[in-house]
């Protein structure tokens, strides 16, 4: 039987679409690994600080400390400004250096939690975290509308915690803690379909490698807020 030409289109159609697809959950793959891999290294950076009295007290026993927690901060601005201009494996050295100054500025909370509230709530975590972020890449409904919400809620959970490093308020922290969830939750919903949205803008090789580094800092940002929102509101502190 002969094809037609419209056959011959639907056929062509079909090998792109499959040929997108593909390309498109190897680039999210690399993302998400890129992402896992900054976790665990923060994970293992903040472990082996809190077990290491000298050098936990050489970092936030020393004004060193106001670097460690600022640095990071910085980190993220450099990434946003310079990372069309860098190279991708600058990019790369860049968001391992940052995953290594987050495990160095996250180790205090091993002074505050218990392990095992530490572990629960991570787990807590990395479950909303995969629920959101597969709601985030399959839904077909358009997230930009929230995004300029979302980003809205960010600013004024930032600013809050600002005030309240001043006022030190119990009710203000909770408050805090609760937006910052429902703002970090919606965050990784939208970020995931905005990453998912750059594959389908043609760029060269080195361009879609630092787009994918930069997506893996923006969703390890909201695992590392949610996690530490939730921290705040279910983890046990030491006695």
């Amino acid at each position: 039987m002969a094809i037609g030409p419209q056959n011959r289109v639907f056929a062509t159609r079909t090998v792109d679409q499959v040929a997108i697809d593909q390309g498109l959950r190897s680039y999210m793959l690399r993302v998400y690994n890129y992402m896992a891999s900054g976790l665990a290294l923060t994970g293992i950076v903040a472990a082996f600080t809190a077990s290491t009295p000298e050098l936990f007290q050489a970092i936030f026993g020393t004004p060193l400390k106001w670097v460690v927690m600022l640095a990071p901060i910085g980190f993220v601005f450099l990434f946003a400004a310079r990372i069309h201009r860098m190279k991708a494996s600058t990019a790369q050295t860049l968001f391992w250096v940052f995953a290594g100054l987050m495990g160095l500025s996250l180790s205090t909370i091993f002074m505050v939690y218990t392990g095992a509230s530490i572990a629960r709530v991570f787990f807590i975590t990395a479950g909303t975290f995969a629920a959101m972020s597969l709601y985030g890449y399959t839904t077909k409904r358009d997230l930009t509308k929230i995004g300029s919400f979302l980003f809205m809620g960010l600013i004024g959970v930032v600013i809050a915690s600002i005030v309240n490093l001043f006022l030190a308020s119990s009710a203000l922290q909770f408050a805090i803690s609760v937006i910052g969830v429902l703002v970090f939750v919606g965050l990784t919903a939208y970020d995931t379909q905005r990453i998912r949205n750059t594959y389908l803008e043609s760029d060269d090789s080195e361009t879609m490698s630092k787009k994918a580094i930069f997506g893996a800092l923006t969703l390890y940002l909201d695992f590392i807020n949610l996690f530490v929102m939730l921290l705040q509101l279910f983890g046990a502190r030491r006695d």
